[in-house]
């Protein structure tokens, strides 16, 4: 059973999180040939101020 975790900055919108859900898992299904219910995915959301890009937080970057 393949489990991938997704570490995102937060801000994606439900159906963004649904898309990449449904991606990922037709991706695994098609390279490793593991049926879709086989497949888990977790989306962890980080605050952006959790973000470090070169010393500053992804807040302070406007991302």
């Amino acid at each position: 059973m393949p489990f991938v975790q997704i570490h995102m900055l937060e801000g994606r919108t439900p159906e963004q999180k649904k898309a990449v859900i449904e991606k990922v898992t037709q991706a695994l299904v098609q390279a490793v040939g593991v049926p879709a219910s086989a497949v888990r995915v977790l989306i962890q959301e980080v605050p952006k101020e959790h973000w470090g890009i070169g010393g500053v937080s992804a807040r302070e970057l406007g991302r």
